[in-house]
This record gives C-alpha cells, sequence and structure tokens, in this order.
C-alpha cells in the first residue's frame, strides 16, 4: 500500500511496472522536479533557459509553480507530450521527469501520482496550498493514507483558521 510517508525508493521500485506503452505520453506529462531541468538540459545539449522556453511550460498544482514538457494539443485540454515519439515512445527516457518515473497507467499508478502531488505539490507551510488541496479533496480528488487534511495538519484550530482565511500567506 502507497502512502504518503513511503520512502523514494520503494516508489521507484513500484513505478517499475512501467510497460512503456506510451499511454500517459499521449495524455500528458509529468511535472519535474528541480534536479530534473539540470539532468534534462544536459541530455538534450541546451541549456536550462533553453529547455524552458523551448520544451517546457510552466503550470500550478496546489499554488505550487512547476514545469512540465509542453505538450501539443490539437484543440484537447491534453495533449501529447513533446518528447513522444509514436515509434521511439519516449526520447528523453533516461532523463525523463521524476514525476514520469513514479506514475503510471498500471495497476497503482493513480495511488503513485497521488503521492507524487501530495510530497512535491503540497506546501504545509502554505496556507493557499492547504486550501487549493482541500478543494481537490472537496471536489472528489482522491488521497491515499496519510493525506487527509486532519493528518497532515493535526491541529484542528489552526486548520480550520487556515481554511477560514484566517491565515492569509506563509512568511
Amino acid at each position: 500500500m502507497i502512502t504518503k510517508q513511503t520512502p523514494m525508493k520503494e516508489i521507484l521500485e513500484i513505478a517499475t511496472e512501467c510497460d512503456s506503452c506510451g499511454y500517459c505520453c499521449t495524455h500528458g506529462a509529468g511535472f519535474l522536479e528541480k534536479e530534473d531541468i539540470p539532468r534534462m538540459a544536459k541530455f538534450l545539449e541546451v541549456t536550462e533557459e533553453q529547455l524552458k522556453k523551448v520544451f517546457l511550460e510552466e503550470s500550478e498544482i496546489f499554488h505550487t509553480k512547476a514545469f512540465k514538457p509542453r505538450l501539443i494539443r490539437k484543440g484537447k485540454p491534453f495533449g501529447v507530450c513533446i518528447f513522444y515519439d509514436e515509434k521511439a515512445k519516449c526520447t528523453i527516457q533516461k532523463v525523463k521527469p521524476l514525476q514520469c518515473k513514479a506514475g503510471n497507467c498500471r495497476r497503482q499508478g493513480e495511488d503513485l501520482t497521488i503521492w507524487f502531488k501530495l510530497n512535491y505539490f503540497l506546501n504545509l507551510d502554505d496556507p493557499q496550498s492547504v486550501r487549493d488541496y482541500s478543494v481537490y479533496l472537496d471536489s472528489g480528488g482522491k488521497t491515499i493514507p496519510g493525506g487527509k487534511l486532519e493528518e497532515l495538519i493535526p491541529d484542528k484550530t489552526k486548520l480550520k483558521e487556515i481554511l477560514n482565511y484566517g491565515e492569509l500567506k506563509h512568511d
């Protein structure tokens, strides 16, 4: 069972179930962790700024901004990852983003994706991030053990203050 506290090593072992079918790549792209950017730039033989300008797009989740590979959209809200090739599949397989490594469309793919969001995008020190996560949960968003708001912020008074906008921003 995947929980918020599952160590990265276990997550990557679980994620090896990916059979590189390309489904994930043709319906979106994974977010990058900070360490992904220099590795990808070096692999592609471009500067980090060129990588961001040509190959990446900025997005936001739970009030946290991050880059992900640019999507080739054809009038749809989703699209094909810029690094996907029908024959070669993932053209950056050796340096693919952490979320692409940690999530897949197999048996535990959804839990892997939730784990990634909880550990890399939810910022418990940012009240707006917590409120955005609360809206996600209230609108039917799924979570994993350790991902309920009451588990993340056990102080009920503090949680209520954050959700009622008593705490507006982090220091």
